[in-house]
C-alpha cells in the first residue's frame, strides 16, 4: 500500500504526517480521512484551487493532469511544475511526498 508523507504545515498538520493510501484514492480524500483538513471550496469538482498541493516526491507516478485541471492550476497561488489539485490527483503505486502551500485563493470566502 503506498504511503503519503504530508510535510509539516503550520495550521493543518504542524508535525507533518505519514499515512497509508489505497491506489485510486485522491490525495485530498486521503488527507481528509486522516484529519488534515485541506480546504476544498468546490466540493472536489475541479472548480477552484483551494486543494492545490505540490508533489515533492512521486510526481511521475500520477496520471497526467487534464486540461480542466491545468486551467484551474494556472490560477493557484505559488504554482510550481509539480503542482496538482488534491481532488484530481489519484494515488498510484508509489509513495508520495506532498507539500500543502501556505496560502490558497478562495474567491468564495474572500468576497464576504
Amino acid at each position: 500500500m503506498p504511503k503519503i508523507v504530508f510535510l509539516p504545515h503550520e495550521k493543518l498538520c504542524p508535525d507533518g504526517m505519514v499515512v497509508e493510501a489505497k491506489e485510486g484514492e485522491t490525495i485530498l480524500d486521503v488527507a481528509l480521512a486522516n484529519g488534515i483538513n485541506i480546504e476544498h471550496a468546490c466540493e472536489k469538482s475541479c472548480a477552484c484551487t483551494t486543494c492545490h498541493c505540490i508533489i515533492r516526491e512521486g510526481f511521475d507516478s500520477l496520471e497526467p493532469s487534464d486540461e480542466l485541471e491545468d486551467d484551474m492550476l494556472d490560477k493557484a497561488w505559488g504554482l510550481e511544475p509539480e503542482s496538482r489539485l488534491g481532488c484530481q490527483a489519484h494515488v498510484a503505486d508509489e509513495d508520495l511526498t506532498v507539500e500543502i502551500p501556505k496560502y490558497t485563493i478562495n474567491l468564495a470566502s474572500e468576497q464576504h
